[in-house]
């Protein structure tokens, strides 16, 4: 199961947004606060200030008529006896209570009072606050905008190498990148595929080389070999028992030929796709490969059943066909010490049942794997033929598994047309 994940360029962009946001947001939220700090503490000392101010006015006018003018402050003195009487609360004209922030100062004999008038500053603080809103707000879109644009432009290098990467995977040749980048992070990664595709290129280059050479060096001693056999099994005065054995050898060395040019037709069409245009008889070459692998029964009590059931044609080229019947038949021709090995060609497929040791269903799978062998393998091999036939179905796409047969033994199923499970599998 693959997880779901946002593209580099929407990732730049949320995060920006949100960092842009939140720290709008804390500026906002510090503003607030250290406003509302100092404002309350510049307002304490001064009320403080004043209010001793006011004592020593009235200890140096103690007439009631005295008036201390300052304004935006509030000024009463009372004794002691009439404190009870001080008005600690005091409404407006429309009823509302009304705030102030108050200075106290206690005499021997009397207390003094001077009071600010603290509306107009709530009234501020809330505008404050709207204004604040608003901001966050607008620096909130300012950040969504700005995460916007430059996240089109951090990513622009990065699509632009992938877009020039897919030009160069459509045009079969691969342009060098590095000169298109700056000398940035993008620029050495660019220059890090140019590195890998020319590395790329010799391990391709090789293998094709490779591929060539062991074509020309194999087909040529084969086909010395097939010659050679033909004109001795011409000749009239041969024995049966070595007409026989030059007969093992004449399909020895086919099966080897065919071996040889499924192996690099495989290795030519994985790079360029299949190849078509051949339509072959699946029948005619089931019965040679039965043949072909009849030999490995030697003198064991196994009868070989082949029947036709259904005609089938596909479009492949025969090697293909039969080094991927080579392998399912000679497997079941291997494994199967006594009973009988059924092969079956139906309209769509071929079966090869046997009554060997049989198979587990959860390994069966595991089977296709290079290098895995079944449990009841004897000898010498290396496990590649079942893997050799799951690349040749992956390409032609095919099907093919393997399967516990009710009676005992194995069953593969080659499936030409593969049923949407195989064709999922092969996807």
């Amino acid at each position: 199961m693959q997880t779901s994940r946002r593209k580099l360029r929407s990732r730049i962009f949320i995060s920006f947004a949100v960092f842009g946001l939140a720290l709008t947001s804390l500026f906002a939220v510090a503003t607030i606060y250290m406003r509302g700090r100092l404002e309350d503490q510049l307002i304490n000392n001064t009320l403080q200030t004043q209010v001793d101010r006011f004592v020593a006015f009235k200890r140096e006018y103690p007439a009631p008529d005295a008036q201390w003018q300052l304004p935006l402050y509030q000024a009463s003195i009372f004794s002691r006896r009439k404190f009870a009487n001080v008005p600690f609360k005091e409404q407006d004209s429309e009823g509302k209570l009304r705030l102030y922030k108050l200075a106290v100062y206690r005499g021997d004999n009397y207390w003094a009072f001077l009071r600010y008038d603290i509306s107009s500053q709530r009234l501020s603080e809330r505008q404050l606050l709207l204004a604040l809103m608003g901001a966050v707000l607008l620096f909130g879109a300012l950040s969504v905008l700005i995460g916007f644009w430059l996240s089109s432009r951090v990513i622009s290098p990065v699509t632009n190498l992938a877009q020039r990467l897919r030009a160069s995977r459509r045009s079969g040749a691969l342009q060098p990148l590095a000169p298109h980048f700056a000398d940035d992070e993008v620029g050495e990664l660019a220059r890090a595929l140019d590195d890998y595709a020319a590395r790329l290129t010799g391990l391709v280059q090789r293998d094709r080389e490779f591929n060539a050479d062991v074509s020309h060096e194999l087909r040529t001693p084969l086909a010395v070999i097939a010659s050679t056999v033909e004109l001795m099994l011409s000749s009239p005065d041969l024995s049966d028992k070595l007409r026989e054995r030059l007969k093992r050898i004449e399909r020895a060395s086919r099966q080897a030929a065919e071996m040889i040019e499924a192996l690099l037709l495989l290795s030519r069409a994985e790079r360029q796709g299949p190849v078509d245009g051949e339509t072959t008889d699946v029948a005619r070459v089931a019965a040679d490969v039965i043949e072909l692998q009849r030999p490995q029964l030697g003198s064991k009590p196994v009868h070989v059943h082949f029947a036709i059931e259904a005609p089938l044609a596909v479009n492949a080229p025969s090697s293909v066909v039969s080094v991927a019947l080579a392998n399912l038949i000679g497997n079941a021709f291997k494994y199967t010490q006594a009973g009988d090995v059924r092969v079956r060609v139906q309209a769509e497929r071929v079966l090869v049942e046997d009554s060997g040791p049989g198979i587990k269903a959860e390994d069966a799978e595991h089977l296709f794997e290079r290098g895995v062998r079944g449990e009841g393998a004897a000898g010498k091999g290396a496990g590649l033929g079942l893997a050799i036939v799951r690349r040749l179905c992956d390409l032609y796409g095919w099907g093919v598994r393997l399967a516990p047969r009710p009676e005992g033994g194995a069953v593969a199923i080659l499936d030409f047309v593969p049923t949407p499970a195989l064709a999922a599998r092969g996807a």
